[in-house]
C-alpha cells in the first residue's frame, strides 16, 4: 500500500523542485561532483515531498471543495491523519539530515527557509487569508535552486540571489495562470488567489508585468557574467513568446483554455532556464566566487 503514500507527496511538485538539478550545474561549471548532486537532489525531494504531505495534511477541508483534489488520499480517508504526519516527520528528518551532512551549511539553511516557509506561512495561514499567499508560497518555491548552486559554492553570492529572484518572480505568472485554468476550483473553496479577487482581466496585466520582470531577472545571470549569450537568446526567444500569448493569445480563446496556455508556456520558460544554466554557464564570475570563498570561509562543509 505504498502507492497512497507516494501520492501524498504530489510527485509533479517533486518533479518540478528538480530545478535543483540547475543550480548545481550552473556552479559546477561542467566540473560535475556526481555525488554531491545526487545528495542535492536526493535530500531537496525528501524536503519537497514532505513539506507536500504537510501541505495535503493541512488543506483537507479545502481539497474537499475543488474538483481536482476532492479524491485525494487524506479526503478519501484511505490514508489516516497519524499515518501521514508520521511519514512526513520521516521525509523531512532524512532530507534535511542529507543537505546538512552531505552538501553545505547554507544550502540546509535554505531548505530550512523553503519548508518553513510552504508549511508555516504559506499552507497555514497566507494561502487562505491574503491575495499575497501566491508571493510567500513563491519564496520557498525558489529555494531548490538556490540549494543546489550553494551545495556547490558554499556561499550565497550574486549568481544565488538572481536564481532566487527570478523562480519568485516566475512562480507568480505560473501561478495565476493555474488558478485562472481551475478558476472554479479556486472559486468553490474561497481561496483568495488575484485572479479570483480581482478577475482575469486585471490579473491578466500583473501577468504581463511579472513575465517581463521574469525576462529582465533571468537575463541579469548574463549581464553579470554567469551565463553566456546562447542562454540570453534563448531566455528572450521563451520570454517573448511568454508575453505574446499573455497579450495576443488572450483575446483569441476562453479564460480557461488562455490559462492552461499560458501553464503550458510558464512550464516551458522554466525548462529553457533550467537547461540553459545547466549548458552555457559562464566560469568568470563563479570561479571568482570560488576563490574569494576559500580565501574567507564564510560557512564550513559539512561532511
Amino acid at each position: 500500500m505504498i502507492k497512497p503514500y507516494l501520492k501524498l507527496t504530489k510527485p509533479g511538485i517533486i518533479g518540478g523542485n528538480l530545478v535543483a538539478r540547475g543550480g548545481v550545474l550552473l556552479a559546477s561549471q561542467g566540473n560535475i561532483d556526481w555525488l554531491l548532486l545526487l545528495a542535492v537532489c536526493f535530500g531537496t525531494t525528501l524536503i519537497v515531498a514532505s513539506g507536500c504531505v504537510f501541505n495535503n495534511v493541512i488543506d483537507i477541508d479545502i481539497d474537499r471543495l475543488m474538483k481536482r483534489t476532492c479524491e485525494r488520499e487524506l479526503v478519501k480517508k484511505v490514508v489516516p491523519v497519524s499515518y501521514a504526519l508520521a511519514w512526513a516527520t520521516t521525509l523531512g528528518i532524512v532530507g534535511f539530515y542529507t543537505l546538512y551532512a552531505f552538501t553545505s551549511l547554507v544550502a540546509f539553511e535554505f531548505g530550512v527557509l523553503g519548508f518553513a516557509v510552504y508549511v508555516g506561512l504559506y499552507s497555514l495561514h497566507y494561502k487562505r487569508k491574503s491575495v499575497y499567499g501566491t508571493l510567500i508560497g513563491g519564496l520557498s518555491g525558489a529555494c531548490p535552486p538556490v540549494i543546489g548552486y550553494c551545495a556547490v559554492t558554499g556561499h550565497f553570492d550574486a549568481g544565488a540571489a538572481i536564481l532566487f529572484i527570478t523562480f519568485c518572480i516566475w512562480q507568480l505568472p505560473h501561478s495565476y495562470a493555474i488558478a485562472i485554468y481551475r478558476f472554479e476550483d479556486y472559486k468553490s473553496a474561497s481561496i483568495p488567489v488575484l485572479p479570483v479577487e480581482v478577475g482575469v482581466a486585471r490579473a491578466r496585466y500583473h501577468i504581463i508585468g511579472y513575465i517581463i520582470a521574469f525576462a529582465i531577472a533571468s537575463l541579469a545571470l548574463t549581464y553579470l557574467g554567469y551565463a553566456g549569450s546562447w542562454y540570453a537568446l534563448g531566455m528572450g526567444l521563451v520570454s517573448l513568446h511568454w508575453l505574446y500569448i499573455a497579450k495576443v493569445g488572450y483575446q483569441k480563446v476562453p479564460d480557461e483554455q488562455w490559462g492552461k496556455q499560458m501553464l503550458l508556456c510558464s512550464i516551458a520558460s522554466i525548462m529553457v532556464f533550467c537547461v540553459m544554466i545547466s549548458l552555457d554557464f559562464s566560469s568568470e564570475n563563479i570561479t571568482d566566487s570560488f576563490q574569494a570563498n576559500t580565501q574567507t570561509p564564510v560557512f564550513v562543509e559539512q561532511g
